[in-house]
């Protein structure tokens, strides 16, 4: 940012000391700054061999062009006629540039070595861990088992405190919740090691005890792989193995495009649109085909299906006719369609998120009693080889719902997160499943053998615990698609139902006509791009707790939310709702007034009045939009004018 504020600098041909000297100041910043960067860089060069000399080299270069920038902005060095007060002649500005250039290619050069050899210790310590969980597979005494156990113990956490740190550092929220996943199978998965491997132990002959000790080996193998192939970016089998895309990001990309139409008729063919729509439409056989979908859910997919399909043959017939004659009335008739066939969409995806969510809660709720762990127990003590049997079943009967449930709800998590956690809980159900029963038989073939049973016991945790996290994955679906969070957090003192409105259940949903419903659109959009501009603006601060960069995202957050209003979603589902947000937006513009007035004081120069000037049109806009807000209307077209 330093080396953005030279660059950028206007070219005036006078300057006066106070711009020199600021110029110099930011000159030296750089260059203090070059060096702790460098030095740091040199001892990481020095603790690694292999790399120390691109390593020095990238350092050499930093360092020298952090020199060169301090003397091109060096006030002293500049030549100035005495008797002027205001300098003439400024540096060589291409000098400047250059080495900006110089400089931003060699820390790029310095950070990826410095990455590489963060990703080489990540490798190191898998492979590490990997030789210890070798030993202990092929171990048969209890002695040896226990020290080996206890390095491996050692080289785990090691190997989770260098994931752990490079989860934090990953920009990518996908590659972020993927490392989670298989963070978490790893600590779990280290506590099922040791009590299978020491009933595997206790009773070497037993077939099923070896089956439950394979499983945790073989699922660890699995996420330490994955952990490097997320850290080196690298797929061993190709990106096919990633998930295919779900309804609500088919949805989502298919009314992106459509709602495109209104800006260029031309950028897409009419089969793009159609295939997108096949594709969407086949992933909804996931839930008509589901034995677990109500049979009302059932019909209503189908219902909008076939309407979907209805509504996307007008649309491309208005387009098709639009792209041969812009008439006034075919731009008219287009905008209908695209807003019939947008709306259709939103139905069809409320239908299939109502469908996986009340699945979902429906499942959990019955299985939160955990009656069939509890059985397994009991009858795996008694040595009750047929109940364990029974029980077994009615098990993997559940491991089927649960598998069922995560897969549809994967269609309607709503991020991309949200998502690679559904896929997770699939996985963890479809691989702890079957480790229960394994584990249950050994007990129930040796049910005096505590080690058995505390095995048993491990595994019912993990599931119990996988329940658990389901509640808390359904919470954050539904908040995702009530816009409380997701893609930007929402702000959230908005009215309840009941709280704030108790006449909110007797007011009528108003039918807008269609050029009521574009201009609302069009509105929202520009409300939505501001907010984009503001966010843009407070993301620069360094300091984010700043009092005017709280109440300027407080501000952006509900604008953003009266956007999602223009669309028919988020939380503001009312026009009442929204004029409430409205007088809330009002108050936090009059409270960052107040800051910017508290904040002038520290401002000396030019800008102070801007400053002052920007804070009272803010005042008024917020008093302005307070009367707006409280007035009292009646009927459709007074509320419409209104909002």
């Amino acid at each position: 940012s330093q080396i953005t504020t030279l660059i950028n600098h206007k070219d005036k041909p006078k300057r006066s000391d106070k711009t020199l000297q600021a110029i110099q100041r930011v000159g030296q910043a750089v260059n203090l700054a070059v060096g702790r960067f460098v030095t740091v860089g040199e001892a990481i060069a020095n603790e690694n061999h292999e790399l120390k000399e691109e390593m020095s080299v990238a350092c050499i270069e930093a360092r020298r062009a952090g020199e060169t920038i301090a003397q091109l902005t060096d006030v002293a060095s500049l030549d100035h006629p005495e008797s002027d007060s205001h300098i003439t002649i400024f540096t060589d500005k291409t000098g400047v540039v250059k080495a900006a250039r110089l400089l931003l290619s060699s820390v790029t050069k310095v950070l990826v070595l410095a990455d590489r050899i963060v990703i080489k210790q990540i490798i190191t310590s898998r492979n590490k861990v990997l030789a210890t969980m070798e030993q202990l597979e092929k171990v048969s005494s209890f002695q040896e088992f226990v020290q080996i156990f206890s390095q491996f113990g050692n080289e785990m956490v090691e190997f989770a405190h260098l994931t752990g740190d490079r989860q934090n550092d990953l920009k990518d929220e996908k590659k972020k919740a993927r490392m989670a996943a298989s963070r978490a199978v790893l600590e779990k998965c280290t506590m099922m090691l040791l009590t299978a491997s020491k009933t595997c132990l206790r009773h070497p002959d037993c077939e099923s005890a070896r089956i439950n000790k394979d499983g945790v080996f073989h699922r660890m193998r699995l996420a330490l792989e994955q952990v490097i192939e997320i850290v080196t970016d690298y797929r061993s089998n190709g990106e096919n193995e990633m998930a295919p895309i779900s309804i609500y990001s088919g949805i989502k990309e298919f009314k992106n495009k459509v709602e495109g139409l209104r800006e260029n008729l031309y950028f897409l063919s009419k089969e793009n649109l159609s295939t997108m729509l096949e594709v969407i439409l086949e992933h909804t056989e996931d839930f008509t085909d589901s034995a677990y979908t109500s049979h009302e859910h059932r019909e209503h997919i189908l219902e909008l299906s076939k309407q979907a399909k209805m509504e996307l043959e007008q649309l491309v017939s208005v387009w098709m006719q639009a792209q041969n004659q812009k008439t006034k009335d075919l731009m008219e008739d287009l905008e209908v369609a695209i807003l019939k066939t947008c709306q259709c969409m939103n139905e069809l995806k409320r239908e299939v998120h109502s469908a996986a969510t009340s699945l979902a809660a429906d499942l959990l709720k019955y299985h939160m009693d955990h009656m069939v762990l509890k059985a397994l127990k009991i009858t795996g003590v008694e040595g009750n080889l047929e109940a364990v049997a029974e029980y077994t079943c009615k098990l993997s009967e559940q491991k089927e719902q649960l598998v069922e449930m995560c897969r549809l709800l994967r269609h309607v998590s709503g991020t991309e997160p949200l998502e690679i956690t559904c896929i997770h809980a699939e996985d963890t159900f479809q691989v702890t499943g079957p480790q229960i029963i394994s584990a249950a038989e050994t007990l129930a073939l040796h049910p005096s053998s505590k080690i058995a049973k505390e095995n048993l016991e491990v595994f019912c945790e993990a599931w119990e615990s996988q329940l658990t996290d389901m509640s808390t994955l359904l919470r954050e679906i539904n908040d995702v698609f009530e816009g409380r969070r997701g893609e930007k957090r929402v702000y959230l003192s908005l009215p309840r139902p009941g709280k704030h409105n108790a006449n909110l259940k007797a007011l009528k949903p108003v039918r807008l006509d269609t050029e009521e419903q574009a201009k609302i659109a069009k509105l929202g959009l520009e409300l939505h791009l501001l907010t984009s501009d503001v966010d843009s603006e407070t993301e620069k601060w360094e300091d984010q707790e700043n009092e005017i960069v709280q109440h300027g995202q407080g501000m952006s957050s509900m604008a953003y939310s009266m956007y999602l209003f223009t669309r028919g979603e988020g939380l503001l589902k009312t026009t009442q709702d929204l004029f409430h947000q409205a007088e809330i937006f009002a108050a936090e513009g009059t409270k960052l007034a107040s800051a910017l007035h508290a904040f002038s004081d520290q401002v000396h120069d030019d800008d102070k009045p801007l400053l002052l000037l920007e804070a009272e049109k803010l005042i008024s806009m917020c008093k302005q939009l307070q009367i707006t807000a409280k007035a009292s209307v009646q009927g459709k077209s007074a509320t419409f004018t209104k909002v």
